[in-house]
C-alpha cells in the first residue's frame, strides 16, 4: 500500500556543516526566472455616450460612472481550455520556484533550468493548440456576443483572428551587477552589490513566509478534516487531496528549502513523522489512527499559529530599531 511519504527521502532537512548563509545559498544556486503572457483582454470600457446612457438608469452623471462590457463569453469551453493552460503554466512555474522581491521574477534552481525550458516549450505548444481551437469557435462566440450585448456590440472591438493574441514567453533576467561597472565606477559597483545582497536576504524572508503560510493552511485543513464531525455526529469525509497536497508540500519544501528557519524545519519534520507509514485509506478506516495523527498535527498547527503571529511582529521591531539607529 502506498503511504503518504513513500516518495519522500528521509535525509535531514538541514545541513549543519554548511556555513554559508541562506541568502548566499540562494544567490549561488538559483537563477532569476520570469514568465510573461500575451493575453487578449475581453473587457472593454464603454464609450462616453454609452456611459451617459447607463448613468441615466441610476440618475447619475456619466463622468462619475465607470463601466465595461465583456465582449466574449469566458465560460465557453473553448475559452476555458485556453485559460486552463495558463493556469497550469502558472502553477508549474510557481511550484518550481521561490519568490523574489522584483515584480514578475522568481528564483529557480540552476540545475532545473534545462528541464524547465523543455516543459515550457511543451506548454507553449499546448497553449497554441488551445488557441487554435478557440479561433475555430471565434465566429460563433462573436455571434453570441452580438445577441448578448445588443446595442453595446461593436465590430471594432474584435480582431480578425485570435491566433497571435495569446502567448507565453520566459526568460532569465540578470539580477547581478554588470561587470562593466567595476571599471566604470567601483563605488557604484559596490553599491549595486550591496543592493543585490539585500534583495536576496529579502528573498529568503519571502520564501520563509510563503512556506509558513502554505504549511499552516495544509496542516489546518487536514487536522480539521481528521478531528471534525458533522452536525449529525458522523465523521467528516476528507479527500485524498487533503493528504496529497501535504505530501507535495513536503517534496517541494525539501527541494527548495534554504534552511533559513530552524523552527519551521523542525515542524516540517514533526509533521512528516506524524504521517509516515500512514495511507489515506488507513485514516478513513481507523478512528484510533485518525485521533493519533490529528493530535500530532494539532501540536504542529499550534506552533505554526504562534510563528505566523510572532514573526511579522519581530520583523517590524527589527526594522523600527534599525530606523531609530539611523
Amino acid at each position: 500500500m502506498t503511504t503518504l511519504l513513500d516518495h519522500i527521502e528521509t535525509q535531514p532537512l538541514t545541513d549543519s556543516t554548511n556555513t554559508t548563509t541562506p541568502a548566499q545559498r540562494l544567490r549561488t544556486t538559483m537563477a532569476a526566472c520570469r514568465v510573461r503572457f500575451t493575453w487578449f483582454g475581453v473587457r472593454k470600457s464603454l464609450t462616453p455616450n454609452q456611459q451617459a446612457r447607463a448613468a441615466e438608469a441610476f440618475d447619475a452623471e456619466g463622468p462619475f460612472l465607470s463601466a465595461a462590457k465583456k465582449i466574449l463569453d469566458t465560460k465557453d469551453p473553448a475559452f476555458r481550455a485556453v485559460t486552463a493552460v495558463r493556469g497550469k503554466i502558472e502553477q508549474y512555474w510557481r511550484g518550481l520556484t521561490l519568490p523574489f522581491p522584483e515584480p514578475g521574477v522568481r528564483l529557480i534552481k540552476q540545475d532545473q533550468v534545462e528541464s524547465f525550458a523543455t516543459t515550457m516549450a511543451d506548454y507553449r505548444l499546448e497553449l497554441t493548440d488551445a488557441v487554435a481551437n478557440l479561433d475555430a469557435h471565434y465566429a460563433g462566440l462573436r455571434r453570441a456576443a452580438a445577441v448578448q450585448l445588443g446595442s453595446l456590440y461593436s465590430d471594432e472591438d474584435y480582431p480578425d483572428t485570435l491566433g497571435a493574441l495569446f502567448d507565453v514567453a520566459y526568460d532569465f533576467p540578470n539580477v547581478e551587477p554588470p561587470d562593466y561597472l567595476v571599471a566604470m565606477s567601483p563605488q557604484v559597483y559596490e553599491e549595486e552589490q550591496a543592493r543585490v545582497v539585500a534583495r536576496f536576504e529579502d528573498a529568503v524572508r519571502l520564501a520563509e513566509q510563503a512556506f509558513l503560510a502554505e504549511f499552516a493552511r495544509l496542516v489546518e485543513h487536514l487536522t480539521e478534516r481528521l478531528e471534525g464531525s458533522n452536525d449529525g455526529g458522523t465523521t467528516k469525509v476528507f479527500r485524498d487531496s487533503a493528504v496529497g497536497n501535504l505530501v507535495e508540500f513536503f517534496a517541494r519544501f525539501r527541494d527548495l528549502n534554504v534552511s533559513s528557519n530552524r523552527e519551521l524545519d523542525a515542524l516540517v519534520e514533526q509533521a512528516q513523522r506524524a504521517v509516515r507509514g500512514v495511507a489515506a485509506q488507513d485514516l478513513r478506516d481507523s478512528a484510533a489512527l485518525r485521533a493519533r495523527v490529528s493530535s500530532q498535527l494539532a501540536r504542529v498547527q499550534n506552533t505554526l499559529d504562534a510563528l505566523l503571529i510572532d514573526r511579522p511582529r519581530r520583523r517590524i521591531l527589527r526594522q523600527t530599531s534599525s530606523s531609530g539607529e539611523a
